[in-house]
């Protein structure tokens, strides 16, 4: 926390995105303004920001309203793919403009202006960021499926459970790519009751904010963008799963016949299930997968989300069964075994119809790569076993 605040000699920013308004645009964008000089900032400026998603008359609307209201700027961003590149269009404006405090809110009366004076009294206080909350005491949900709330409330266990935070709604309701949906309403328990080990884990899955890689699901129901607590690392061990991607990911060399990625599968599964192998060879081996902070930030390039999500629909139905298959085979442990025991789980993996055979074929090769490449590391690892 910082010393409280002087609004005085405080200069807000407000970021909102918007696209196809026409309806409210003005009556909207004109009650936040006025809330917000209410409060008695030294300056407020609403930073509008539209794109081609926008096809009615909001633009033409906010730029009228723009010649009475000196505090509006309608920003024109129409290289934007998705409402991650709004937001960050949107920070740049405020930085640019020398903002010292940032206002996000979404358009169209979803979140209500009047609640806007419940955040400046906690920035007040000396908080540096403050969040709203749809499952806090006092916060709700109006005009909303019981779909959207279940997955807004399961997201944000799942989030506080696995990234060690303990906010009531994480907005952006993230569970990493791979994690079985029938297992997001499961209890988790809170950061502070985990135990505190030192851990071998040559494994190592960072986070990145802005746009993490997350499921097709994710993308088409919830908003962005992302940021994580920078305070809390996880480690996972024996018989604890969770799926981990390609993304800003860390292998040591122990570890690197792990990194063989499935060829006969879909390009969003690959990662995915190479990550349960790995998980169950590393446990026999004492090892543990670590989850930490973020230190990236991710500019996703554009996908098809719907081509996302089919190719996603074998790891919903089988990752969790992939889980139990996997946990259930008798592996042996030292780095001498890493690929017998890669060859163990990816004949499972035939088995269950997971993968083709030709799969085989394929391991076989990178295990073949890996022993002319790296001979030294084999020939340590055939000495120990002997």
């Amino acid at each position: 926390m910082r010393a409280p605040a002087q609004l005085l000699s405080i200069s807000l920013g407000i970021v909102c995105p918007m696209a196809n308004e026409e309806n409210c645009a003005a009556a909207f964008t004109s009650e936040v303004l006025e809330q917000c000089r209410q409060e008695g900032f030294k300056s407020v400026t609403f930073f509008a920001i539209l794109d081609r998603k926008s096809t009615d008359r909001t633009r033409e609307i906010l730029d009228d309203l723009a010649t009475r209201q000196t505090d509006l700027r309608v920003v024109w961003a129409p290289q934007n793919k998705c409402v991650v590149d709004a937001y960050l269009v949107g920070y740049r404006e405020t930085l640019t403009a020398g903002c010292d405090w940032v206002l996000e809110i979404d358009a169209g009366f979803s979140h209500q202006p009047s609640d806007i004076s419940q955040f400046f009294a906690r920035m007040r206080e000396g908080y540096d960021c403050v969040f709203g909350s749809r499952f806090c005491r006092g916060g709700s949900i109006k005009e909303s499926s019981f779909r959207r709330y279940l997955i807004s409330r399961a997201g944000s266990i799942v989030s506080n459970a696995l990234l060690g935070t303990s906010l009531k709604d994480m907005n952006a309701n993230i569970w990493p790519r791979g994690f079985p949906l029938n297992r997001i309403n499961a209890p988790q328990p809170a950061f502070d009751e985990l135990a505190t080990h030192n851990v071998d884990a040559p494994i190592q899955q960072g986070l990145s904010d802005v746009d993490p890689d997350v499921d097709a699901i994710y993308r088409l129901t919830q908003p962005a963008p992302v940021s994580f607590s920078r305070d809390r690392r996880v480690a996972l061990k024996q018989n604890v799963w969770c799926p981990f991607n390609s993304q800003n990911t860390t292998w040591w060399a122990d570890a690197f016949p792990l990194l063989y990625l499935p060829a006969y599968c879909t390009f969003r599964m690959t990662d995915i299930w190479r990550s349960f192998v790995a998980q169950r060879i590393a446990w026999e081996n004492g090892w543990s997968l670590l989850f930490h902070e973020a230190n990236t930030e991710q500019a996703r390039n554009q996908h098809d989300l719907m081509r996302d999500f089919a190719d996603e629909i074998p790891g919903y139905l089988r990752n969790s069964e992939i889980c139990e298959a996997l946990g259930r085979l008798q592996l042996r442990a030292g780095i001498e075994h890493l690929s017998d025991n890669l060859k163990i789980c990816y004949e499972e993996l035939v088995r269950m119809s997971v993968v083709d055979a030709k799969e085989l074929e394929l391991l076989d090769a990178w295990t073949d790569d890996l022993k002319a490449n790296f001979p030294k590391t084999y020939e340590r690892a055939t000495t120990s076993s002997n």
